[in-house]
């Protein structure tokens, strides 16, 4: 049985004086709910492994019990990262391994299935939860409000025979009748529940609100003081407020904020990550807390996930965007060049953005770029880095310099995990727009499993719809819809590499591809397989029940 999160560490800085937030990271199960992302165990474990390195607090890894596929990946995690304490140079931990979780409704098979897949972390958390508003228990329940408190009392009691670290929450809380939330969580806190989280699922509460919901709920239920209960808040951006609401949420008592990377999550989605830790630390001598998290992580953090789930980060994204310590104003610019603090509340090095300028180019050789490899702190296998640096080679031939970031991509679009799961591959890709004749695009692939080469040429409205259209015909498919399509760049420049990102729907399902390449068609094209890729690893592993 594992012993639940360490209260007294988390309790204090190193100055005594300041308390800790437990950050508690759901980008791989809330996050992954977004439309069109759907990752694998070997992505799950690849990001959960830099949500280590950033040192969050608990990783929850996934929904155990939603498909025999989210059970693999939430027992991947728990295997590795639930098992690996990060030490330094002389073999002294830097940090233990993080919680992880896994959500489970108040539901016997839920909770046995998530057991089940935490069974080989050294510390887990079975996180809990039922519908407490009168809209869902009447819309998703039918049931009344003693069979609710019943059957989260019988959830949270099932829960604690696994571990000792569990976490109860009223779904839908802030739109929950108070007295009826005091009940609930009053019963929670006697069942054994060690976290209460208060989320505000649909992003309706406003912050000042928000803030006095822990006030009361303290006051109210004295048991949570009392028993050392952490309260926890998550919360969703529907108004935009997501961050403002958890901030003022631990304020006024809350010492757990559950949040997403990049502010994933379905609809607006989740708490910002990188934008409330930097808050917190940044506005410390206001909120007298910290947290432990490594913000020099951010950055890559933000990328791998990016990469990963075919989500783009706007330019104007807060902390981790382009233009986040961008300075074009002329006005600007000249503070700037006086002393940074004129125009930047925070230090570019603390959330990882680098000033690097490094320039590579197709002269360059395999010691250069595993150096450049080491900069960026990819760790690769040998096998990995052939891949990368053949990669690396064809594009510099086209594109003639590449600085670091143009290497994470390349190294990202062709060693990522996604890259590592067997698929459908392009080998070749051409394509030719002839004045008076329509825009034609031939694509070679070599088919996921091995097998003969399969080419197919057609034509299309624009080069990106031939180049979909031949790759679509390549594989013999029918039910493919592309609905989304955005381009960027890795980097800036008129020669900047182009990263393009595609959402298609087949049977019903959305899936986001991405793809990175010289050319904006070819791009395209690598970003429409990938999508197809991962929807047809969904078909082999069973559809993912959404909740």
């Amino acid at each position: 049985m594992s012993s639940p999160t360490d209260v007294s560490a988390v309790s204090a800085i190193a100055d005594g004086t300041d308390e800790r937030i437990i950050i508690f990271d759901t980008t791989l199960r809330d996050g992954e709910q977004s439309p069109g992302i759907s990752l694998d165990a070997r992505e799950k474990v690849e990001i959960a492994e830099q949500l280590a390195r950033l040192q969050v607090d608990i990783i929850e890894a996934g929904f155990a019990a939603a498909s025999a596929g989210d059970l693999d990946a939430v027992k991947a995690v728990a295997e590795t990262v639930g098992n690996e304490d990060r030490l330094d140079a002389r073999g002294e931990v830097i940090s233990t391994a993080p919680v992880i979780a896994s959500l489970a409704r108040c539901v016997p098979g839920d909770i046995e299935a998530a057991a089940k897949a935490l069974a080989p972390a050294a510390r887990s958390r079975i996180h809990v939860f039922i519908s407490s508003s009168e809209i869902q228990m009447r819309a998703m329940l039918q049931a009344s409000n003693e069979q609710v408190i019943a059957s989260a009392v019988a959830g949270i009691e099932q829960a604690r025979a696994h571990t000792d670290d569990v976490e109860f929450s009223p779904q839908d809380a802030t739109r929950t009748e108070w007295s009826f939330l005091v009940e609930l969580v009053s019963a929670a806190v006697e069942a054994g529940a060690t976290t209460i989280n208060i989320p505000d699922t649909v992003g309706y509460a406003l912050p000042h609100d928000y803030g006095q919901w822990m006030v009361r709920l303290r006051k109210e239920i004295p048991s949570i003081d009392a028993k050392g209960v952490i309260l926890s808040v998550h919360c969703h951006n529907d108004l935009g407020l997501a961050v403002a609401n958890s901030l003022e949420a631990v304020r006024n008592g809350a010492r757990q904020i559950e949040v997403a990377v990049n502010g994933l999550g379905e609809r607006a989605g989740n708490c910002s990550l990188e934008e409330v830790v930097m808050a917190i630390r940044t506005r410390q001598d206001l909120l007298r807390l910290d947290h432990g998290v490594h913000t020099p992580e951010l950055l890559r953090t933000s990328r791998l996930v990016s990469s990963l789930t075919g989500y783009s980060v706007q330019k104007n994204k807060a902390i981790v965007g382009a233009n986040a310590f961008a300075h074009e104003s002329g006005i600007h610019q000249h503070g700037v060049l006086q002393d940074r603090l004129t125009y930047e509340i925070m230090r570019t090095e603390d959330v990882g953005v680098s000033g690097s300028s490094i320039v590579m180019g197709k002269h360059s050789g395999r010691h250069a770029f595993k150096q450049a490899l080491d900069q960026l702190e990819m760790d690769l296998t040998d096998v990995e880095v052939d891949v990368a640096f053949a990669a690396f080679k064809e594009v510099a031939d086209k594109k003639g310099e590449l600085n670091l970031e143009d290497v994470r991509a390349i190294v990202l679009d062709h060693t990522g995990a996604a890259a590592r799961i067997e698929g459908h591959e392009l080998a070749s890709f051409s394509c030719a727009n002839a004045p008076e004749a329509k825009p034609t695009a031939t694509v070679t692939i070599r088919p996921a499993g091995g097998g003969e080469y399969v080419t197919a040429t057609a034509t299309g409205d624009g080069m990106v719809d031939a180049a979909c259209t031949a790759t679509r015909e390549a594989l013999g498919l029918t039910d493919v819809k592309l609905t989304v399509f955005n381009v960027g760049a890795v980097t800036e420049g008129i020669d900047a590499l182009a990263t393009v990102t595609i959402t298609i729907e087949v049977g019903g399902n959305a899936f986001t591809g991405r793809g990175v390449a010289t050319d904006v068609v070819e791009a395209s094209a690598r970003a429409f397989l990938d999508a197809i890729n991962r929807s047809e690893r969904l078909a082999r592993g069973g559809a993912r029940r959404v909740h």
